[in-house]
C-alpha cells in the first residue's frame, strides 16, 4: 500500500514539472506576441518573443487576407477583331477619376483589336476603350467608366524586392471558366534579362521578376502582388518547355508606372534614337552583303551597315564599318541588348558609347535625341 502510494505521488510530481517545463520552453502565447501587420493593421502572422528560436505561429489567413485587397480590382479583358472573339488575358484597375477607371494590361492581351470587353468581378461585361499601349514595354491602358468599378489595387514598387518573399498572381488562365485563378509561390530572380520579339526582326530585352508562381496563357496582363496586396508586377510570360516548370515572369510595376501618364494619353513613349541600321558581329551573311569586314579579334558587339544623314549617329562621327561594344561601360551582347542599353535611358541624357573602328577603340560623349517614329 505505501508503494502504492508513493508511485502516484511520483507520476503527480513528473506531471507537474512537465508543465512547467513546458511554460518556460514555449511561453505564453497570449501574453508575448509580436504582431506583423499589413497595412491595414490585419494581422497577417504572429511570432511569440518567448518562444523556441524560429517559431512561427500562422494565423488569420495571410494570403487570404491579401487575396481580398486585390481580387475585386483584378479583371478579364477579352479581345475581339470584328464580331469574333480572337484571345483573352487579365488586366487591373489601377486608377480612377471623376469619370473613368483605368485598367493595366499586356499590349500583347489587346493587340489588333476592334472591340475590347471587360469582365468584372461581379460577372459583369463591360466595354472597355483602349487608350494607348506600347509593344516593347507591352503595356496597355484600357478605359472603362467609373461607375463599373468595384475596386482600385493598391499600386507598390518593384523596388527592393528579395528573393524568397511570398507572391501571389492573380488572373484568368485559359479561359472564362477560369476567371481570376489565384497561384501563390516565391521570388525566384531578381533582375532577369529575358528576350522576345515584339514584331518581325525586332527583339528586345526586358528586365523582368522571375516567379514560381503559376502562369499560364490567360495570365498576361494580371496583378503580380506582396503579401501586402500591393501590386509589384503585370504577369506577362513563362517559359514553355516540356523540361521546364516553375518559371514565370513579370514586368516591373515601377518601369509601367514611368510611361503611364504617355499611355493614358495615347502617345508614344519617347526613346532615344541612333540613327543606324545594323547588325550582330556574328551575323556573317548580312555583313557581307553589305560588304562590312570586321577584324577576327572583335567577338561580339553591333556591326553599324550604315548612319542616317543628320542623326545622332552622324553628329558624333560614327561610320559603317563600326562595331559598337559598349554603352556605359556594359558589352553590348547583340541588337536586342542594345535596344535595351539605350531605351533605359530618357531623350536628352547623354550616355558613352564604346566602339571599334579597325582595331581602333575610341569612347565617345553621346547626347540622345527623339526616335522617328
Amino acid at each position: 500500500m505505501k508503494n502504492k502510494f508513493l508511485t502516484i505521488i511520483a507520476i503527480l510530481l513528473a506531471f507537474i514539472a512537465g508543465v512547467e517545463l513546458s511554460l518556460i520552453i514555449f511561453g505564453d502565447n497570449s501574453k508575448n506576441k509580436a504582431n506583423i501587420t499589413g497595412t491595414d493593421n490585419s494581422v497577417l502572422y504572429n511570432s511569440c518573443s518567448n518562444c523556441m528560436s524560429g517559431t512561427t505561429v500562422i494565423e488569420n489567413g495571410g494570403i487570404k487576407e491579401t487575396v481580398k485587397k486585390i481580387y475585386d480590382s483584378v479583371v478579364m479583358i477579352k479581345n475581339y477583331r470584328n464580331t469574333t472573339l480572337t484571345g483573352s488575358g487579365s488586366g487591373f484597375v489601377y486608377k480612377v477619376d471623376d469619370n473613368y477607371g483605368y485598367i493595366m494590361t499586356n499590349q500583347h492581351v489587346i493587340e489588333d483589336s476592334t472591340k475590347l470587353t471587360v469582365v468584372m468581378a461581379s460577372n459583369e461585361e463591360v466595354e472597355g476603350t483602349l487608350l494607348g499601349g506600347d509593344k516593347y514595354l507591352d503595356i496597355a491602358v484600357v478605359r472603362i467608366p467609373v461607375s463599373k468599378v468595384i475596386s482600385v489595387a493598391k499600386i507598390g514598387t518593384s523596388e527592393n524586392l528579395e528573393l524568397g518573399e511570398t507572391v501571389v498572381a492573380i488572373g484568368t488562365p485559359v479561359g472564362e471558366n477560369y476567371y481570376n485563378t489565384i497561384t501563390g509561390g516565391y521570388i525566384s530572380g531578381l533582375n532577369r534579362k529575358v528576350t522576345v520579339s515584339v514584331e518581325t526582326k525586332s527583339d528586345w530585352v526586358q528586365d523582368v521578376i522571375q516567379v514560381d508562381a503559376s502562369i499560364n496563357p490567360g495570365n498576361s496582363g494580371g496583378a503580380l502582388v506582396n503579401v501586402n496586396g500591393e501590386v509589384i508586377g503585370i504577369t506577362s510570360m513563362k517559359l514553355i518547355n516540356s523540361s521546364i516548370e516553375g518559371m514565370g515572369f513579370a514586368i516591373k510595376i515601377d518601369d509601367a508606372m514611368k510611361h503611364i501618364d504617355s499611355l493614358e494619353k495615347g502617345e508614344n513613349i519617347k526613346r532615344p534614337y541612333l540613327g543606324i541600321t545594323h547588325a550582330n558581329v556574328n551575323d556573317y551573311y548580312v555583313l557581307n552583303n553589305y560588304g562590312i569586314s570586321i577584324d577576327k579579334s572583335i567577338e561580339y558587339g553591333i556591326a553599324v551597315i550604315s548612319v542616317e544623314a543628320d542623326s545622332t549617329a552622324d553628329k558624333v562621327g560614327l561610320k559603317a564599318g563600326d562595331v559598337i561594344t559598349k554603352i556605359d561601360g556594359e558589352k553590348v551582347s547583340n541588337i536586342a541588348h542594345l535596344r535595351y542599353l539605350l531605351y533605359k535611358h530618357s531623350v536628352g541624357e547623354t550616355i558613352k558609347i564604346t566602339y571599334v573602328r579597325g582595331t581602333s577603340e575610341k569612347t565617345i560623349d553621346v547626347e540622345l535625341t527623339q526616335n522617328r517614329e
